[in-house]
């Protein structure tokens, strides 16, 4: 940050330099195209534009200090929009029926756009809420790029200035996003370097180590086809507190999040010998649990009484299942991304994500580590199967054998059929800048999906953030549940931590 208060990145260019800006032009400088011109979506892209599936990634964006909104359009326009997919308009081929992304110029002002806010807003995080509650009212017009950042100059209770991002989920998943987003960060640290993700997945997630084990895949693949077939059929979770209605995707949402410290995670982790995704798997189904419990006390013939904390009000045997999704690649670096929109080409680039149907065991119980050990098992036994590679393979079976309007259907009535969607995604080890501007926070949600509850987790330095999207009709106080969530992880961790000194006497 140099005197003036501009982030060091690109100098600041003056007025008649800004209006230049305002027109980017996609051609390489021997005047040809993107190479991916006019090559139809993916299927797994194309779906998200199916009715009851057209949904949007929006994330929210703390920084430190007031965003410089010149700063920040300067330099997309030299990173971001090197991308093929951020300046491609997706265009329907009248003859095919097909959408095809065709290279467009892109006018920076209509992709960044700056909030005119009243001084002296009396609730800023509150208005902050609001303000992405009101985007996922509205899509965003097919005339260009499907992208948007909006600037809020606003001081809320952890950040100076507020960015909220939007894509069209048939840009990418939530990882290939994440991945670009840090690919235009740098750590505050050293502005010349990367930031790095806390793991690199180099392998395929599933390990066959004996005829045992390729037994054991076959047998949990199978099951879980089964499963998947009678989701699509008849099977339905029960109706809760937590299952929306028909017609939820159109309606908007709410978006909160709740950090917690990644130590408190690691701490459970190392007593109990687990992974980091058992430990929030079980903080989940414990959260989830304490909240039906306050809901269902509150509706019926029976009111809960203040010593009524350990009464199980929840109806036994709750099938309750989230749709969690699974990153398919064999690796993710962020520096492979950028060399690729250096040479302005793709590379692994797309909704390469599959998902399984992941049973939670709902209910009060006396011990909490009891929430982690069948977090465990669950996903791991969704881990021994082919199940994500199934219903990745599946949508392109269906698709050339019944056409996209199928495989719309079928993956709703899938999603639909479940109570939420669950998606983890890592975030950067490092603090980042992002042109100058150093970030408190990520938080990446959706909107669009048939399911009143997404629980998206991301990791940041030393904090865990669980965000919530929420149907505001079905899920009413989503706050409470992110307390829920937090009150969880002290118990396990109180638990996990008892038990491992008792251990050592």
């Amino acid at each position: 940050m140099n005197q003036t208060g501009i982030p060091k990145y690109r100098k600041p260019m003056d007025s008649q330099g800004l209006k230049s800006l305002k027109q980017i032009k996609t051609t390489t400088k021997d005047g040809s195209r993107f190479k991916e011109q006019e090559q139809p979506l993916s299927p797994m892209a194309r779906l998200f534009h199916e009715p009851g599936s057209n949904i949007y990634i929006i994330t929210m964006m703390g920084c430190k200090t007031k965003i410089n909104p010149d700063v920040v359009k300067q330099n997309l326009v030299h990173s971001l929009l090197r991308h093929p997919r951020f300046s491609s308009l997706q265009v329907t081929d009248k003859e095919t029926g097909d959408i095809v992304w065709v290279p467009t110029n892109v006018n920076i002002d209509n992709h960044v756009i700056v909030q005119e806010l009243e001084p002296n807003i009396e609730f800023p995080d509150k208005f902050v809420e609001d303000f992405m509650s009101n985007l996922s009212k509205s899509p965003i017009e097919n005339s260009k790029p499907l992208w948007d950042l909006h600037l809020l100059d606003i001081k809320t209770s952890d950040a100076e200035g507020t960015g909220v991002f939007r894509f069209h989920h048939s840009l990418g998943d939530g990882l290939s996003l994440m991945t670009l987003f840090l690919a235009c960060t740098r750590q505050s640290s050293d502005i010349e370097a990367l930031p790095t993700l806390p793991m690199n997945k180099e392998t395929a997630y599933i390990k066959v180590t004996s005829f045992c084990s390729v037994l054991k895949v076959l047998w949990n693949s199978i099951v879980a086809v089964m499963l998947f077939v009678f989701t699509v059929l008849f099977l339905k979770d029960d109706e809760t507190p937590l299952k929306g209605s028909v017609g939820v995707e159109n309606r908007p949402r709410r978006f909160v999040r709740k950090s917690v410290n990644l130590a408190d995670i690691k701490a459970v982790k190392n007593a109990m010998n687990v992974t980091l995704n058992d430990v929030v798997l079980g903080v989940t189904q414990a959260g989830l649990s304490r909240y039906l419990n306050r809901r269902y006390s509150e509706i019926g013939d029976f009111k809960k009484k203040d010593d009524d904390d350990t009464k199980d009000f929840i109806p036994e045997n709750i099938r309750l299942r989230a749709t969690f999704f699974f990153n398919l690649r064999a690796t993710t670096r962020i520096d492979t991304l950028v060399d690729s929109m250096k040479a302005r080409t793709l590379g692994q680039w797309g909704n390469q994500i599959g998902y399984v149907l992941l049973p939670f065991a709902i209910g009060l119980k006396s011990n909490p580590l009891d929430y982690v050990k069948e977090a465990k098992a669950v996903i791991d036994q969704k881990k021994a199967s082919l199940e994500p590679l199934f219903s990745y393979f599946v949508v392109e079976m269906v698709l050339k054998l019944f056409g996209i309007k199928a495989v719309g259907k079928l993956n709703h009535r899938v999603f639909f059929n479940t109570t939420l969607w669950f998606s983890n995604v890592p975030g950067p080890k490092q603090e980042v800048t992002f042109y100058g501007h150093d970030v408190t926070y990520i938080a990446p949600s959706c909107y669009g999906q048939p399911n009143a509850l997404m629980i998206h987790i991301v990791s940041y330095i030393d904090k865990l953030t669980f965000v919530i999207s929420a149907d505001e009709e079905t899920i009413p106080d989503p706050h409470r549940l992110c307390d829920d969530l937090e009150e969880s992880l002290d118990l396990i961790k109180a638990s996990a931590l008892a038990k491992g000194s008792t251990k050592n006497k």
